[in-house]
């Protein structure tokens, strides 16, 4: 009998089609993923690049020393984005692309959930919570 693949197995396994997933999505509507998290971000509030590095904290390559800054230049050159005295914020052109693209996420979301009842899906996401605060992640 074949013993179940621990949870490490999944994580890696879901985490790769996810970020496959949204990148193919994504790249479609000219924005990589990073750009699509900072859109998200600045749709609720401006923010200066720290606050948009916190948000996005698990997404960024420590590794690398990737930042929030590297991803905004591109929407601040397409007009998404205007960088201000106190920050980064959605200009009303960023914020009809952030809205066209929230829509296709959602879309991909619904996808990736299919077949998974809402408490099930609920449950999930607090049971990963938990494993992450047991190894030292506090918010």
């Amino acid at each position: 009998m074949n013993a179940p693949r621990p949870i490490g197995y999944w994580l890696k396994l879901v985490d790769r089609l996810i970020d496959e997933q949204f990148a193919s999505t994504l790249e479609e509507h000219g924005v990589v993923r990073r750009q699509w998290q900072l859109l998200n971000v600045l749709s609720r509030e401006p923010s200066t690049v720290e606050q948009l590095d916190a948000a996005v904290a698990p997404f960024l390559s420590a590794d690398d020393g990737e930042s929030s800054a590297e991803h905004l230049t591109e929407l601040i050159e397409s007009a998404w984005v205007d960088a201000t005295v106190t920050g980064y914020e959605l200009t009303e052109r960023g914020r009809g692309a952030f809205e066209r693209l929230e829509a296709v996420v959602a879309t991909q979301r619904t996808a990736i959930a299919a077949g998974v009842s809402p408490e099930q899906y609920e449950q999930t996401v607090t049971v990963l919570e938990r494993m992450a605060r047991n190894l030292g992640w506090s918010d």
